[in-house]
């Protein structure tokens, strides 16, 4: 599966659990954030990637997207910002580009993957959330699983995930990839 494959499974995954939120203040496994914080940050980093991908820096952003960027209406927010992510990472040439992150330049590609896997690590915490079954397929998960490995250990000196938690050798690849981002699978 490749990258854009996998960044369009992950949104889809997302965004079918946003389509299904019936409570935004109810708690998530992001324990810090509630249902509408946490479709909030998914949001937000969907509008930073048109910009970042066409080339914008950091201070060239600034602080257009933070805060509520849901509004009234946080389907709709989403269905927008997903869109435009999209269209942006399917644009030609793109994914050979560098795009400016809080750690430096990153080549495109890294940028793409680092999105798709938050994508799908949050269509997890959503769906958990709300009670549903998990959106992201097995295939979808095994590749992420071979991207994120290497940059585990990297991401906990972050502080982007919690340590990876351990899983019996029959999970899931799903559940494999949530616990080594610091989830507790069911």
């Amino acid at each position: 599966m490749d990258l854009l494959e996998a960044h369009g499974q992950a949104l889809r995954a997302f965004g079918d659990a946003v389509h299904a939120v019936d409570a935004w203040d109810r708690g998530t496994p992001c324990t810090e954030w509630t249902v509408r914080d946490l479709v909030n940050h998914l949001v937000a980093e969907q509008l930073w990637a048109p910009s970042l991908l066409a080339g914008a820096t950091l201070d060239d952003v600034g602080d257009r997207f933070d805060g509520d960027v849901l509004g009234d209406d946080p389907v709709s927010a989403w269905d927008a910002a997903a869109e435009a992510a999209r269209e942006a990472f399917l644009d030609d040439g793109v994914l050979e580009r560098a795009v400016h992150v809080s750690t430096g330049l990153l080549p495109a590609r890294e940028y793409g993957w680092q999105m798709t896997i938050d994508a799908a690590v949050h269509a997890w915490d959503l769906a958990t959330a709300l009670g549903l079954p998990c959106p992201v397929t097995e295939p979808l998960a095994e590749r992420l699983l071979d991207i994120v490995r290497p940059w585990v250990d990297e991401w906990q000196g972050l502080g982007i995930f919690d340590p990876p938690v351990p899983v019996g050798r029959g999970a899931s690849p799903t559940a494999r990839l949530v616990a080594l981002l610091g989830r507790r699978p069911g």
